[in-house]
């Protein structure tokens, strides 16, 4: 796990060693281990290393090609990397590191692009051939690892995060307000090749870049929806349950401690269990976010139920203060708005995690692939309807009320079957605080609501997910364990398990009111019961209403709605968000959510535009 960057002139003028030297300063927290540069006519790549696999010095970077015609800088793992070396030595080839490294550079030599797809793992990596002057990136299929680029009429660039891109502006950068709009609507980010930096782009997962003299070309080497109509769907929770673990195991191949990120769900919670049951690792090393009892997002009653199995339980508390000690570094390591403060627990419990390992395992994906989040009953409620299953629609509607006692499914499937523009309209008039002008200059533009929320099945609704939803977790995941220099695994998006998952009948999926009916079924004998058959989903909620009306953050969040900066922008009606607020602090109302955004989003505009 690293950081990559580099630059590649389009009119052939030299590259200078500094600009790729200051790219890899401002990431140095990806990679404090190691770091390298090549420098060659029009092409200059720079590399810091975080190491995982081979710490000697054979495992540098740049690494070459043993005829030195190709050259490579590499982020990620590639976790299928010895059964891969075993088939090119058949073929030939001779490897001088244990690294996945040599063996990706090799696999590109012997099957060119198409080495791709023999690929298990999370990547971003580029690779110049020196003798046809070509430039080959590439970004693993779901998204799990950064490349984002910057192109001008003198020159492209590239880097693993937006900061070092930044530093080659010349002027300042500008902000993309379909991004802004998106995310003050939709709760979204990273649902397409757009940055809140109009300048900057995002590689979308599943695509390569070539680059030869001055043309510059996207391809898309993986297509999931195409993947999964010629997958095999799980037959059976025996099937998932024996994928599941090698997708674990594989994950476990480490030279350093590895530890999980438990948060007391049940896909965490599910890779816990299946590490002492089936791997026997009862030396494993958790990491918890915790809160006071009754608090939102407080998991600890699940989490204990490994007291006794886990020999080594570590936790943190995120608190108010906590928040606003770490404010400007959060802000820093994201470099883009985020639209809640979940992914400050994370940040803290990697902070934790920092102390004792250097790789996790985590969960993230399996809500995508096997329908964890509520609204997704509205989405299966009308995938029944438009087949005319009305029999298995009131079964499934009775359990759903009989299990969560709510009417939310009900609500989100009224949601769903709205027309693409009132979908919109109605998540613009919840909000209420949206400068009008601002509205109609971006509302028609976004694809959330048609392409996100416009799904015709429960498979197409999972698929359109990693499409368009998954990213913008996978990015906080990534920030938060690499501004603390950590590697971050999850079995679940193991692309095997991922086309198979999403392959299945949604039967398998959602059944009596409950989802991720096959993985709780897969779990039987080995997850607490407690956790298996709880219908509650928090994730790494955290207490903000409270934090948000604390005398410190009322301090904070007065300053920024009352600044002439925030009234300049025009995006947001300031009386009406100063008004939401006093409501907010009555406790009658939680508008923690939108309040946060516009904090973010403020101080933001602030130290990266401003």
């Amino acid at each position: 796990m690293c950081g990559i960057c580099g630059i590649i002139t389009l009119d052939n003028t030299l590259v200078g060693e500094e600009p790729i030297r200051e790219m890899m300063k401002i990431q140095k927290h990806r990679g404090p281990d190691d770091e390298g540069v090549f420098v060659e006519e029009n092409v200059g790549l720079g590399f810091v290393r975080l190491s995982i696999l081979d710490f000697t010095p054979a495992g540098h970077q740049p690494m070459f090609s043993n005829d030195k015609r190709y050259v490579v800088i590499f982020n990620g793992e590639i976790f299928n990397y010895i059964e891969l070396r075993a088939e090119l030595i058949s073929k030939g080839y001779r490897f001088n590191t244990g690294t996945d490294t040599e063996v990706l550079l090799a696999a590109y030599q012997h099957w060119g692009k198409d080495c791709l797809h023999h690929f298990n793992g999370m990547w971003a990596f580029v690779i110049l051939d020196r003798q046809k002057k070509e430039i080959f990136a590439s970004r693993d299929r779901y998204g799990i690892k950064p490349f984002y680029y910057y192109q001008t009429d003198e020159f492209i660039a590239f880097a693993s995060e937006i900061p070092p891109l930044l530093s080659l502006m010349k002027g300042k950068p500008n902000p993309d307000y379909q991004s802004i709009f998106d995310f003050l609507v939709f709760n979204r980010t990273d649902q397409s090749e757009r940055t809140f930096f109009a300048e900057i782009k995002k590689l979308q997962h599943g695509r390569s870049i070539i680059i030869q003299n001055s043309d510059f070309r996207i391809e898309e080497w993986y297509n999931l929806r195409e993947n999964v109509l010629k997958a095999k769907g799980f037959n059976d929770s025996l099937e998932f349950k024996k994928l599941f673990n090698d997708a674990i195991k594989l994950r476990l191949r480490s030279d350093v401690p590895v530890g999980v990120c438990l948060s007391g769900g049940l896909d965490s919670s599910s890779i816990v269990s299946v590490l002492l049951h089936d791997f026997d690792k009862k030396d494993i090393n958790t990491f918890s976010a915790v809160y006071s009892k009754g608090q939102i997002g407080d998991e600890t009653k699940f989490i204990k139920e490994y007291e006794g199995l886990v020999k080594n339980m570590f936790f943190t508390t995120p608190e108010a203060s906590s928040l606003k000690s770490d404010l400007l570094d959060f802000i820093k390591a994201h470099a883009e708005p985020i639209p809640g403060t979940s992914p400050y627990a994370q940040f803290k419990v990697m902070r934790l995690a920092k102390e004792r390992v250097v790789v996790t395992l985590d969960g993230q994906g399996a809500d995508e692939e096997l329908a964890g989040y509520d609204y997704f009953f509205g989405l299966y409620f009308k995938d029944l309807l438009s087949h005319r299953r009305i029999g298995k629609f009131f079964y499934e509607l009775f359990h759903y009320f009989l299990n969560h006692k709510s009417i939310f499914g009900l609500k989100s499937l009224i949601f769903f079957l709205l027309p693409k523009y009132f979908r919109t309209s109605a998540r613009i008039n919840e909000k209420g605080y949206l400068s009008s002008a601002f509205v109609e200059k971006y509302k028609n533009n976004n694809i959330i609501a048609g392409s996100l929320y416009g799904s015709k099945s429960l498979k197409d609704a999972l698929i359109d997910h990693f499409e368009y939803k998954l990213e913008h977790l996978l990015k906080s995941e990534d920030r938060n364990s690499m501004w603390f220099s950590l590697e971050s695994r999850m079995p679940f998006l193991d692309y095997r398990l991922v086309e198979r998952t999403l392959a299945t009948a949604g039967d398998l999926k959602i059944k009596k009111g409950m989802t991720k009916f096959i993985l709780r079924e897969a779990m039987k004998g080995i997850l607490p019961e407690k956790i298996r058959l709880r219908k509650d989903k928090v994730g790494f909620g955290t207490p903000q209403d409270e934090w948000f009306r604390e005398p410190a953050w009322q301090d904070i969040i007065y300053e920024v709605l009352n600044s002439e900066s925030f009234k300049a922008r025009n995006l947001i009606n300031t009386e009406t968000v100063i008004e939401q607020y006093n409501k907010h602090l009555t406790g009658k109302v939680n508008l923690s959510k939108e309040i946060w955004k516009c904090i973010h989003l403020e101080l933001w505009f602030r130290n990266f535009i401003d």
